[in-house]
């Protein structure tokens, strides 16, 4: 009797473990999750996969929550920029970590991605249209970020599934949205620009270019907007400025202006005379570096340095919106 239901527990167990085998293996590949966390939701779940997966889900955004409040004091001094362009929309994004370990990883791309989805369905549907006004844009601090949703789910959640998967600590820092009527293109570019996920662009330095064409769009044009991108990541201009108005530095190598700045592709060249000979006007622009003025920034109003570097845009800009915090 004892050996036919040893025998009846031992056949037991391993069909159980054949019929699981499969079942296992597509949790296990869906979530990421350890094989004995999965085995274990499984085992709660009589093996629904979708339960067990919600499970396993629930588990480590409570972990996330855990970790981030063990962590939310370490310095964040990593990090990336994301940048995304769709039309008339764009969004310039900050997110940041502990090591540049992290911010190589593809769970931390995935988290600037939603940040920067979660802002261009703000700047969407949120930044309303103004009369007259041929771009509308917005600085979103921190807070305002993590209230953003993305998937359903607020960024503060992601982010808390974020930090509980790297074990480190990450905060979103800041964005910038824009929305362009017709006539005004929105262009971006990342530096370095071999890194993306999904349609969002990701580097240590990012910009987003608000031009105007007073001639149909050519190749030529189009071209020339990555490029100029690529030249106010570079040199770093404060301002669009004003023919006319504004007065070129003395010293070329402390150029701000960025009309007068030596053009980055042909420093034989101003970015004025670049501009007037291809028929395109930089209305406004946003440069962000990862990490910037990080020494004196406080976390209260994450974009206070950026946006005081650029109010003089807004006062060069005629019909423009101006600069909003939430």
């Amino acid at each position: 009797m004892w050996g036919n239901t040893k025998r009846f527990l031992y056949t037991g167990r391993i069909c159980w473990s054949q019929n699981q085998k499969s079942v296992l293996a597509q949790l296990r590949k869906k979530t990421g999750y350890t094989i004995a966390n999965c085995k274990k939701a499984l085992e709660m779940h009589e093996n629904d996969i979708n339960k067990a997966e919600e499970w396993l889900k629930q588990q480590a955004q409570s972990l996330g929550w855990t970790k981030a409040n063990k962590l939310q004091g370490r310095t964040t001094s990593q990090g990336l920029i994301g940048v995304c362009t769709q039309r008339n929309h764009a969004a310039i994004v900050e997110v940041n970590c502990e090591t540049d370990f992290v911010a190589r990883n593809k769970t931390f791309h995935e988290m600037v991605e939603a940040a920067c989805k979660a802002c261009m369905e703000f700047a969407k549907k949120e930044i309303p249209p103004e009369t007259g006004g041929s771009l509308m844009k917005i600085a979103l601090d921190s807070d305002t970020l993590k209230a953003l949703k993305h998937d359903g789910k607020p960024l503060a959640d992601h982010l808390a599934l974020l930090i509980g998967n790297v074990g480190e600590n990450a905060s979103l820092r800041r964005a910038f949205c824009y929305k362009s009527q017709s006539g005004v293109d929105l262009v971006g570019y990342t530096h370095p620009a071999d890194i993306a996920s999904g349609s969002t662009l990701l580097g240590k330095y990012g910009t987003v270019l608000a031009l105007r064409y007073k001639n149909k769009v050519s190749d030529t044009q189009l071209n020339l907007g990555k490029h100029l991108c690529q030249h106010v990541i570079g040199m770093s201009p404060n301002r669009v400025g004003i023919e006319g108005k504004d007065e070129p530095a003395k010293n070329a190598d402390d150029e701000k202006t960025l009309i007068f700045q030596e053009y980055l592709l042909d420093p034989t060249t101003p970015v004025n005379e670049v501009l007037l000979e291809n028929g395109v006007e930089v209305v406004d622009f946003m440069r962000y570096e990862c990490g910037e003025n990080l020494n004196d920034d406080t976390n209260e109003n994450p974009n206070e340095d950026i946006l005081k570097k650029n109010n003089d845009i807004n006062d060069d800009t005629k019909g423009m919106r101006d600069d909003v915090k939430i």
